[in-house]
């Protein structure tokens, strides 16, 4: 009854806003400013919560949805769901041996502005990793050097070689031109806005307002004749999101093609004869994209206890949050917090032996045997020494999802004995929490679908702990072994699977006996598209492209740009 009042609401808020919007494109001539032809336009929404502010690329948790994937080209791109690599702006790349690595790019290809693209701005852009506030200078600190073979090959030469950073670094980071990136500083080239961009992609920088930023197909883009690919919309707009009721009544009224925002109560509509589709057309719905984890602080006791971590990760009713806050439009993830793309990493045996699953009873006894129990009768067990038990679970105020499901968690933990207070405040406050340490639990879902799980455990268990943890280890777990693991998952080949498979079966031992992190769910992908104007969309269903359906940061590089090339009109009354 809560999930379909609640639907209800929302419902009721799209139809207010529609009756107060008059249109996101504002005509059919084209002629006007801020108009485009609708047949001709794609909107999108679901990235941005500000008004458009930098167009640069190196800045890849900020830039304008776009900037990389429409404007900025990578070498390759990466499928998640063939595990393939295709080749992009690269013709071809290969390891001519254990320490070098050689890329060529395509023949022929220029920036927007005529400039050709060569192995200099190959070079450039790789060796803008000496820069200490570059977001790959990490991996910088394991290349020796730098050298345009030829106009289009470039060289690296490794002094360790680092297979899986580089896989990930050549279609996740774009490359950029020398000529008018070479006289930049360093606080240009890692904070700048970079208006009026420069890149290779198949759209050109348009304009940009408060409320939008638009980008116009380049007719003279190089994978028209290089890959055969026509990418339709001649504009694409994106909408600043203003809220997620807002999103929804816009994608009712047809005025957003492609949200992806999360919109609770989706499932119903997908059904409700609203011309709006999903990639799959039944639970989950969406594509997973990420792991939500509960994250506890291993600083704090009892958190710095496995024994009660373990405890904890046993308590927790996931299948109730996936029911009933989610609506089964997300799934509940592994033990191991792997995503389904990973499966084949999974090491099943050890997931059986040591893996959580919720048990009350289950949890409730290790408790015990770890020497937590209720001394004062009240049904909540109490630290070894006697002191009274009551963690905190921060969620961001307004994450309706994670409020709700953070009660879940509440509950659950209690009826196992544990004592946790739900708590939300502002999310500036919790990301401040999250970095600084300042927390006891708190909720996280970074680090999405990638080449291989090198990244992921490098989330969970990266070394250093510093002062302020901005990307990795939030709840601070030093674990000097499966550190060394990680990093030696790292100097495994790609293509040697069965020693990355050896190396994550070491860490998943580690991870589910020691339970730094406790994964919950598998975070959708948001996708919901309309077919009023524009039709074949990503499908899971009979032969529909199976293309990621999102325009989130990082996804364009991951394939996503090509279901700009898969879309139709959709047929037209007359």
């Amino acid at each position: 009854m809560r999930n379909r009042l609640r639907l209800l609401a929302m419902l009721a808020a799209a139809g207010l806003f529609a009756a107060a919007c008059t249109g996101v494109d504002g005509g059919d001539s084209g002629d006007a400013p801020g108009s485009y032809p609708r047949n001709q336009t794609l909107f999108t929404s679901g990235t941005q919560w500000g008004p458009p502010a930098n167009w640069n690329p190196v800045m890849n948790w900020a830039y304008a949805t776009g900037t990389v994937g429409y404007v900025y080209e990578t070498l390759f791109l990466y499928d998640p769901l063939t595990d393939e690599f295709e080749p992009w702006l690269a013709e071809q790349g290969d390891w001519t041996s254990d320490t070098t690595y050689e890329v060529t790019l395509r023949d022929g290809l220029t920036w927007t502005d005529g400039k050709p693209i060569t192995s200099d701005d190959v070079v450039f852009t790789i060796e803008l990793g000496k820069m200490e506030t570059v977001p790959y200078h990490s991996m910088y600190e394991f290349i020796s050097s730098v050298e345009a073979v030829d106009k289009r090959t470039t060289r690296i030469t490794f002094s360790e070689p680092r297979y899986q950073q580089w896989a990930n670094w050549v279609y996740f980071n774009p490359i950029v031109p020398k000529h008018l990136w070479s006289n930049k500083s360093e606080e240009d080239v890692t904070s700048g806005a970079n208006e009026q961009p420069v890149g290779s992609g198949p759209y050109l920088y348009e304009t940009h307002d408060q409320d939008r930023m638009v980008w116009k197909k380049n007719d003279k883009w190089w994978g028209r004749d290089k890959l055969d690919l026509d990418v339709k919309p001649t504009y694409v707009v994106d909408i600043v999101n203003t809220s997620n009721e807002a999103a929804l009544g816009q994608l009712l009224q047809g005025d957003i093609d492609l949200s992806n925002n999360f919109l609770p109560g989706i499932a119903s509509l997908v059904k409700g004869g609203y011309q709006l589709q999903t990639y799959y057309q039944d639970a989950p719905y969406m594509l997973p994209a990420n792991t939500t984890w509960m994250v506890p602080n291993s600083t704090k006791a009892p958190l710095n206890d496995a024994a009660f971590r373990r405890a904890l990760a046993n308590a927790v009713d996931t299948d109730k949050i996936v029911n009933s806050v989610y609506g089964q439009i997300v799934e509940k993830a592994s033990p191991t917090g792997l995503l389904p793309i990973w499966d084949k990493y999974i090491d099943k045996a050890v997931v059986a032996e040591v893996g959580p699953a919720f048990d009350t009873s289950g949890a409730a006894e290790i408790l015990s045997q770890a020497g937590y129990r209720d001394t004062n009768g009240d049904g909540l067990v109490e630290n070894k020494d006697g002191s009274p038990i009551d963690l905190k679970l921060a969620t961001p105020s307004g994450w309706t999802d994670w409020n709700e499901a953070a009660r879940v968690i509440v509950d659950s933990a209690k009826a196992a004995g544990i004592k946790i207070t739900s708590e939300t405040p502002a999310d500036t406050v919790v990301q401040d929490m999250r970095e600084s340490g300042e927390f006891d639990l708190i909720l996280d879902n970074q680090r999405q679908m990638d080449n291989t799980p090198f990244r992921y455990y490098e989330y969970v268990f990266g070394l250093p702990i510093l002062e302020s943890q901005t990307t990795v280890n939030y709840g601070r777990y030093e674990n000097q072994q499966a550190w060394d693991l990680t990093q030696q998952l790292d100097k495994t080949k790609v293509d040697d699977l069965a020693g990355m498979q050896s190396v994550a079966s070491q860490l998943q031992r580690i991870q589910l006996t020691e339970m730094p992190m406790i994964p919950l769910w598998y975070n959708g992908l948001w996708s919901q598209y309309s077919n009023s104007v524009w039709t074949n969309w990503p499908s899971a269903e009979g032969d529909g492209p199976r293309y990621l359906p999102t325009t989130w940061r990082g996804y364009m590089q991951r394939g996503a740009i090509k279901m700009l090339a898969e879309l139709k009109p959709a047929p037209q009354d007359k």
